[in-house]
């Protein structure tokens, strides 16, 4: 399969729910998750949470966002995103992400109004999807045991040192003043878990089972760059 070049967040996560659903009880006999019983236990908590803040305000907020205005945001906030793609592609050996990474955000920093328009993708430039995280197995790091962080959500081990320094390379820690910054932090979050609201129908079984393997599988394509040799679905079928 190849790789989805400038696919949304939605697609992603579309891609990786059909995935999930295909592939469930395969995928969930080689998952490293030896800390479950205290797993479950933040991810009851990390559901309480939203059920009764995150989840309805990101409805709120999604019911009252016009289309082209929640378009323009994903554009806003993917620019940020950019910078780290960068920094990513460099570390990773991949040339051609960090040229093309690196002149979208210069492109839609400019000419795209501070990221609300993205120029740079009717120029052939693809959006690409690096954090440190995947930095980090590409230098042969371990993905460690499977974690469910409270307030956070799911992660491993390894993720969890690839996500601080993904807030080191993110631009909107160095703006000023704190409040400005603060307020950015909070709309960010919002506008990405409302993005989410169209997948919650799809879940389906034990929740916490769905959510670790859907995470799972995501990480691991987007490791492979969408490049996955793999049959994810041999096991499934191979009676047939």
């Amino acid at each position: 399969m190849g790789k989805l070049n400038g696919a949304s967040p939605m697609n992603w996560l579309l891609l990786t729910l059909l995935l999930c659903t295909l592939s469930l009880n395969a995928f969930g006999q080689d998952v490293a998750d030896p800390f479950e019983g205290a797993n479950r236990k933040s991810h009851a908590l990390n559901q309480i949470i939203d059920e009764r803040f995150a989840g309805p305000i990101a409805s709120g907020y999604s019911h009252n966002l016009s289309g082209p205005l929640e378009r323009s945001l994903d554009r806003f906030y993917g620019n940020f995103a950019d910078v780290g793609d960068a920094v990513n592609g460099f570390l990773q050996g991949k040339p051609r992400v960090f040229l093309f990474s690196t002149l979208r955000v210069v492109i839609n920093t400019t000419i795209g109004l501070g990221g609300f328009l993205d120029p740079a993708s009717n120029l052939s430039l693809p959006n690409e999807n690096e954090d440190f995280s995947q930095t980090l197995a590409k230098w042969g790091v371990p993905r460690g045991p499977y974690l469910v962080i409270p307030f956070l959500g799911p992660s491993s081990l390894r993720d969890i040192f690839g996500r601080a320094i993904n807030n080191r390379l993110d631009p909107l820690r160095y703006l000023s003043p704190v409040a400005n910054r603060n307020v950015l932090y909070v709309s960010r979050f919002v506008h990405d878990r409302a993005n989410l609201l169209v997948t919650e129908d799809a879940i389906f079984g034990d929740r916490y089972l769905f959510f670790r393997d859907a995470y799972l599988q995501r990480r691991r394509y987007l490791e492979l760059d969408g490049e996955i040799n793999e049959d994810p679905f041999s096991d499934a079928f191979e009676d047939f």
